[in-house]
């Protein structure tokens, strides 16, 4: 299977790190490769999935509490 590279902020990458100890996925790779595929196999994005406003306004929060934003 072909592979390519995909970058990610290193403290994400250390967060993830942390994250995954003791739940049996030998590395962050692996859990991300995990998540995309779980999220992939919804299918594609609807209109009826987006995010609400409220629902944006809470993740960017959370993102700029955790230091990303």
């Amino acid at each position: 299977m072909d592979k390519v590279t995909i970058k990610i902020p290193k403290e994400l990458y250390e967060n993830l790190q942390s994250m995954i100890e003791d739940t049996g996925f030998s590395s962050v790779t692996e859990f991300i490769v995990f998540v995309m595929r779980s999220l992939a196999a919804g299918g594609n994005i609807k209109s009826k999935d987006k995010l609400t406003e409220e629902e944006v306004k809470a993740i960017r929060e959370r993102l700029k509490k955790l230091g990303y934003l």
